[in-house]
């Protein structure tokens, strides 16, 4: 167990609707990001806020009952590029259970000197993505009943990618099929990158990135006997991670995409 556990499991019968914990975290190029984790143990959410010091608001959803996370970005605009006041950019991806702690678990963990800047024990490196699909969020329950309310303003700025919805598929009683009847299928392939043209009014493909520095992505258990000397396991910490997501989307021209440019 290493001295970097700043956290202690509260194993009480107690259910909170929701807890929240606010973290301090360095990036890696130093600069301090403060983020915002908040547990809803009765809808089964986590959420992830923070704000990059460009500006950006980066909001991450966590829904366990439907296996889906959204990541949201409010991305400001430059009056001197002659910018829109913002943007709002959805990605919807599969979500695997076991790449972060439950919202249950989450919500009982209470925080020791909260002003501490935490440090991640594990990088686990970039993560890209094809998003070759665009949602409508007003026809995206099949998804996730969040999209909707958290995506409104990302209308025609909402992705998944092929793989996600295969993904969503298995083990569920929609087909891929029966789900690409709530999604539209893009080229990405065939068309030039944002910051290869020279032109505004084309389509092409823009990136971009997330960066989670600091999230619990699983549990510490220990070894220990109980009264009568046997061995048995118990919960002792959680295991903390960062990771970042490389997103590649079609966007309808390059005024959409102008911080790749």
């Amino acid at each position: 167990m290493t001295l970097f556990l700043l956290f202690a499991f509260i194993l009480s019968c107690t259910k909170f609707a929701a807890s929240q914990l606010v973290v301090n975290v360095k990036n890696k190029g130093g600069d301090l990001i403060q983020e915002n984790i908040q547990a809803d143990i009765q809808n089964d959410l986590v959420r992830l806020n923070f704000q990059r010091l460009d500006g950006t608001l980066v909001s991450n959803l966590i829904d366990f009952k439907a296996e889906t996370k959204i990541q949201r970005l409010m991305i400001l605009g430059e009056q001197e590029r002659e910018e829109s006041r913002y943007q709002v950019i959805c990605f919807v991806s599969k979500f695997n259970r076991n790449d972060f702690i439950s919202s249950d678990s989450m919500s009982k963990l209470r925080q020791k000197n909260p002003g501490t800047i935490r440090t991640p024990e594990e990088d686990l490196g970039i993560e890209d993505h094809i998003m070759n699909i665009a949602i409508d969020p007003r026809r995206s329950s099949q998804f996730s009943k969040h999209i909707e309310n958290m995506c409104s303003e990302a209308k025609s700025s909402t992705y998944t990618s092929v793989l996600d919805i295969k993904g969503w598929s298995k083990g569920s009683n929609i087909t891929y099929q029966g789900l690409m009847n709530f999604a539209q299928r893009l080229n990405t392939e065939k068309i030039s990158s944002c910051a290869s043209l020279s032109g505004t009014s084309a389509p092409c493909a823009c990136t971009l990135d997330i960066c989670i520095g600091w999230y619990p992505c699983g549990l510490k258990y220990c070894h220990g006997r109980d009264a009568g000397g046997k061995i048995m396991n118990y919960r002792c910490g959680i295991k903390t991670c960062s990771k970042c997501h490389h997103f590649t989307y079609k966007v309808q021209h390059r005024n959409l995409c102008l911080w790749g440019v």
